[in-house]
């Protein structure tokens, strides 16, 4: 077997456009994802009446659905429902569920895991509960859950693959598309592979090193 090395050039800023594409829609989904687990994590704290069930309700959803069931259902079902959204939009949201679940989770066992004596001194010093959630609750969770975060956001990552189902042309989508127009299937599994390997491994690197950090409160926090 001998590869096309001269094809695999010349198809390589397509794939470095996918690679952007990937990361782009992984990026806006793990931000919208912090920012949906943030919102749940204050309301499980606070115990919000009638709120605190739903949320619940929907980190079991989010958890135990697969991410291609809750991208069919946004691009298939809303529609009918009147709600019309891009592809890449579709595909943002459907991450953003998942991902939100799970960075829930990853919240509110970092704030479970703050020793009861901690919250109940702040009390005791005359701090509200926003400030004692803000103040002492927050930044330790934060450290707790720092690696399972992390390794969500690898997760995260990976699952964009699944979003070449609604034609968001990400490194998978364009892998398939050109085995299916060229018949270059070494070259094209070869491109996917390295360009895969170059987007995880300095992140998990980084990540690795952030999370030291961290451990060793060099970030202040």
């Amino acid at each position: 077997m001998t590869l096309d090395t001269a094809f695999m050039l010349d198809h390589l800023p397509d794939f470095g456009h996918a690679a952007l594409v990937t990361l782009a829609v992984a990026g806006i989904a793990i931000v919208a994802s912090l920012l949906v687990a943030a919102l749940n994590s204050a309301v499980i704290f606070f115990r919000v009446r009638g709120l605190t069930w739903v949320v619940r309700a929907y980190v079991e959803l989010a958890r135990n659905t697969p991410l291609l069931i809750q991208l069919f259902f946004v691009y298939f079902a809303l529609p009918s429902l009147g709600i019309h959204l891009s592809n890449y939009a579709t595909a943002i949201l459907a991450l953003t569920f998942l991902g939100g679940g799970y960075f829930t989770e990853v919240f509110r066992a970092g704030i479970e895991a703050v020793s009861r004596s901690q919250k109940e001194s702040g009390l005791a010093l005359g701090l509200s509960h926003w400030q004692l959630f803000r103040m002492i609750v927050l930044p330790q969770a934060l450290r707790i859950a720092t690696p399972s975060l992390f390794a969500n956001f690898i997760f995260l990552l990976k699952e964009t693959t699944v979003v070449s189902a609604v034609a968001i042309p990400e490194i998978l989508y364009t892998t398939t598309n050109y085995i299916a127009l060229y018949y270059k299937t070494y070259e094209m599994l070869l491109l996917m592979t390295f360009l895969y390997l170059l987007l995880f491994l300095p992140m998990s690197f980084l990540l690795s090193w952030v999370e030291r950090r961290f451990r060793h409160g060099q970030f202040g926090i």
